[in-house]
């Protein structure tokens, strides 16, 4: 609320608390301590949130920076509108030294991220990722705060802010406390509030330092209000009738209290039967009455500024309203003087009370006309389809093929800066319109892709749509379903996936679509975690491969899933990576078929990547995985994406035994995991990595919490999970000592496994944990268990393979000699491995078994630098029994 000059001096009465907490969290941020926080005011319109809010401005006024911002009922739709007004300010702010701010400096790496959400840098060509685009603004304030020190951050009206800014204020108001030294303080109307914004504003209540509901005046504070206003003289019957009109309403009575001095009213119970119409005159129809008094001119300039909302250019309200910049200029004296309009160029009104009253006092047939007028005049005066879009969402449907371009070009510049939501919003409206029978699918199909980052499901169900129509054209019909099947893997739907893009192959003629569709079915069946016919499956793919060179991306993708389809079946390694090094172009991924690229998605580089893992090529799975998270960090992907790369990163790590960085790396991708939603497949690899490396460091009470926090039992996911899902989840059950469950999960694993044709012994480790936990009740099954896992790993080749299984054998083995040979074996490759921890438990073994302290001191050596606990713990003991024994 612009307050009037009258109300100046005005005391805001009975929001004491409210300012001490105000003035508190001000010293507490200003102070030594430069602490921040969150203060957040609700309550119906005109209990006074916002002269609260110029309270607390005036409170950090010439002790640190304030930037302020307001909601607009007719703006809500554009995307970061209110982020766009609270940080902008900041860049034509001079830093510590005087000298101008640089955007680019400021946001470094994050400019190309950040910089369209702000305006400030023209929209990428790929959709931006709007987990992304939060952190990046996230850093921004970090910035900030380094250049201009503690600032306070003032939002008001935020029940009418977009879905954008507060998503990132619900974001950012669930840091740690005091993270960073910055202010929030927000105020909203509880009865405006709707859809999402709800569930936003609650977060920011939840993470207050104070959240106030604020309650109308009492009479004494009206009185009190009336008496500092008109003067001493004002009588009881004259305040109680204030009250009696007001309801207690602080911008209801304010305005009150300017009319009864405009009019000269003395203050007194003779005039108390007047305040009534004078109240009435304040909001409403009364208010509405008080405009067309005004004349139809000054009418129609205040519709044109209702219909623009806030921030309100006089050059648009001018071609709006129709008139002359000289007529335009006196309609807004008379509003001003009419207490309705403050400001000159840009205008603004009083009160949202004022604007949302004249607004729905429009006739709807003109007010809708009048929308289409400001979305032509906003195209017109270059501000782009986006700025236009909330007047073209009120348009009435009307087979425009015009008004669908607009929307869809409006849509496309929501998704470069990280607005999905009002993509969705411009495309679905889009639809009512409606478009023409060609164009339909096409804007069903952006309709799905708007919403691949962000809501799988929903994108599901826009692409299922867009493959129903007759319309849809043969070569974007193969990219709906590659999308669609990439939309129901991420939903955990890996057999749908799988089975669209097979009945689509079926139907498609010879030729690259079909080809790209076949490639896709033998992914999708591949990453399935139950199939029918996975031997069956694995032929074909054999037989496909078989000859290609990768002269197309379509044959690296089937090469890449050829190599993996052999990693998992335990062929041997070294014709695996040949087969894995004909996908790459000069040794590195091909244009088309990168980790951010489209036309294939991130799975068959992970795969690839996982493929060079477990041949012992973890340079380059490391090299692979390690580009991953740098291109979705670039790219501004913070959420499924970066998260299932932190998991690929933190598995490398585990597979070379670097298991604190290990953990590390797959804590923060659960974290990223969690800010997406829960039980998703990235949940699945990274809790499954967690609990493995967990296992490894001899944590096995942390191993048991991961496990029960992300529900780490059956039903598994759809989709695979590396390393395998049921191998490990038995290895956690032994190791909690709960030796029946165990054996039963690596028994059914072992059977799910081999009927697929899946034979690898580190991928999927459940032969030698279940030889070694019958081991003592069925001796003879526990060796042919081991002698499997030593015939797979010797097929398959590689030193880690090779050494796991020799250990595992000479743990089965009661004669000593037996054993140390075996383990000395096992020592032995495991030396040409990369894998640190195997070695380590190799070599701690051995030295107990043969009892060379110089071994176990070499193992409890790399132990330790593994991170291994549990096995720094077992070296540790045995070296200490044979001291006590000497």
């Amino acid at each position: 609320m612009h307050r009037p000059e009258s109300e100046g001096t005005l005391p805001l009465l009975e929001r004491e608390p409210e300012l001490a907490a105000a003035a508190h969290a001000v010293d507490a941020l200003c102070g030594e301590s430069r602490t921040g926080g969150l203060l957040v005011y609700r309550g119906a319109a005109g209990l006074g949130k916002t002269a609260l809010l110029s309270e607390v401005r005036r409170l950090a006024d010439g002790r640190c920076a304030v930037w302020s911002a307001r909601g607009g009922e007719t703006v809500t739709p554009v995307p970061f509108h209110v982020v766009r007004q609270l940080l902008l300010p900041a860049f034509s702010t001079a830093g510590p030294a005087g000298e101008p701010l640089d955007a680019r400096d400021l946001l470094g790496g994050r400019y190309e991220i950040a910089g369209p959400a702000l305006g400030i840098a023209p929209p990428g060509e790929q959709h931006a990722d709007p987990q992304g685009v939060r952190d990046a603004l996230d850093e921004l304030v970090l910035r900030l705060t380094e250049v201009h020190g503690p600032f306070v951050l003032v939002v008001d009206d935020a029940q009418w802010a977009d879905l954008e800014t507060l998503a990132w204020l619900a974001s950012f108001a669930q840091r740690p406390p005091g993270a960073q030294p910055v202010l929030v303080v927000v105020a909203y109307r509880t009865e405006e509030a709707v859809g999402e914004a709800v569930r936003h504003l609650h977060t920011l209540g939840m993470a207050a330092k104070l959240l106030v509901s604020l309650r109308a005046l009492t009479a004494d504070a009206t009185a009190g209000l009336t008496r500092a206003a008109l003067g001493e003289e004002a009588d009881d019957p004259f305040c109680r009738e204030v009250w009696a009109v007001t309801g207690g309403n602080a911008y209801e009575t304010v305005e009150l209290l300017a009319k009864v001095r405009d009019a000269g009213l003395a203050p007194v119970e003779e005039s108390a039967g007047r305040l009534r119409a004078l109240g009435a005159s304040a909001r409403g129809q009364g208010l509405i009455a008080r405009l067309e008094e005004l004349g139809t001119a000054t009418t129609r300039f205040a519709w044109a500024a209702a219909i623009l909302g806030t921030d309100i250019s006089l050059d648009l309200a001018v071609s709006l309203a129709g008139m002359s910049h000289e007529e335009a200029d006196e309609c807004a004296e008379r509003l001003r003087a009419a207490r309705i309009l403050v400001g000159t160029d840009p205008l603004e009104f009083v009160h949202p009370l004022i604007a949302g009253a004249i607004y729905r006092a429009i006739p709807s047939g003109v007010r809708t006309a009048m929308h289409g007028l400001a979305a032509w005049a906003v195209t017109r005066s270059g501000r782009g389809a986006a700025a236009a879009a909330p007047h073209l969402l009120e348009v009435h449907p009307d087979g425009d093929a015009e008004l669908v371009e607009q929307l869809r070009e409006a849509a496309a510049e929501h998704l470069a800066v990280g607005a999905p939501d009002a993509a969705r919003r411009c495309l679905e409206r889009a639809l009512t319109e409606p478009p023409l029978d060609h164009v339909r699918p096409i804007v069903q199909y952006e309709l799905g892709c708007a919403t691949l980052l962000t809501s799988p499901a929903t994108t599901v169900a826009h692409l299922r749509a867009a493959l129903d129509t007759e319309h849809l054209d043969d070569s974007l019909r193969v990219d709906v379903v590659f999308r669609l099947s990439q939309a129901l893997i991420h939903n955990n739907q890996a057999g749908d996936a799988a089975h669209v893009v097979a009945t689509e192959a079926a139907r498609a003629e010879p030729g690259p679509d079909r080809m790209r569709l076949q490639a896709a079915h033998f992914l999708w069946e591949g990453v399935q975690a139950v199939e029918e016919d996975g031997p069956g499956r694995s032929r074909r793919l054999a037989r496909t491969a078989e000859g290609i060179t990768g002269r197309d991306n379509t044959e690296r993708v089937l090469l890449m899933l050829r190599a993996f389809d052999g990693t998992a079946r335990g062929e041997n390694a070294e014709e695996v990576v040949q087969i894995a090094d004909r996908a790459l172009v000069d040794g590195g991924l091909p244009a088309g078929i990168g980790w951010t690229d489209a036309a294939w998605g991130f799975e068959p580089p992970a795969l690839l990547g996982l493929s060079y893992a477990f041949a012992d090529r973890l340079d380059r799975a490391e090299s692979l995985f390690t580009e991953a998270l740098r291109a979705f960090e670039i790219s501004g992907w913070s959420g499924g994406h970066l998260a299932f790369a932190h998991a690929l990163v933190g598995y490398v790590h585990r597979r070379r035994g670097r298991l604190a960085d290990a953990e590390t790396y797959l804590r923060e991708s659960l974290r990223l995991a969690d800010r997406v939603g829960d039980g998703l497949p990235m949940h699945w690899d990274a809790a499954c990595m967690l609990i493995d490396t967990l296992l490894a460091r001899g944590r096995v009470d942390e191993a048991h919490e991961a496990a029960e926090r992300y529900a780490f039992t059956t039903p598994y996911s759809s989709s695979i999970v590396i390393p395998d899902a049921p191998s490990v989840r038995g290895r956690l059950l032994l190791a909690l000592g709960r030796k029946r469950e165990a054996v039963a999960e690596l028994e059914a694993a072992g059977r799910a496994l081999t009927s697929r044709g899946r034979h690898s012994v580190v991928m999927a480790p459940w032969a030698c944990d279940l030889a070694r936990a019958l081991a003592d009740e069925d001796p003879d099954r526990a060796a042919q268990l081991a002698a499997y896992a030593r015939d797979r790993a010797e097929r398959f080749g590689t030193h880690t393979a090779i050494g796991i299984a020799l250990c595992c054998a000479a743990s089965l083995k009661e004669d000593r000699e037996s054993r140390i040979e075996l383990l000395g074996q096992a020592v032995a490759h495991l030396e040409s491995s990369p894998c640190a921890y195997e070695r380590a438990a190799a070599r701690i073994e051995y030295g107990i078994a043969a009892g060379f302290p110089a071994e176990l001191s070499c193992g409890l050596e790399l132990a330790e630098s593994c991170g291994a606990d549990g096995l720094v713990r077992r070296a540790r003991t045995a070296l200490e029994a044979r001291h006590a024994q000497r």
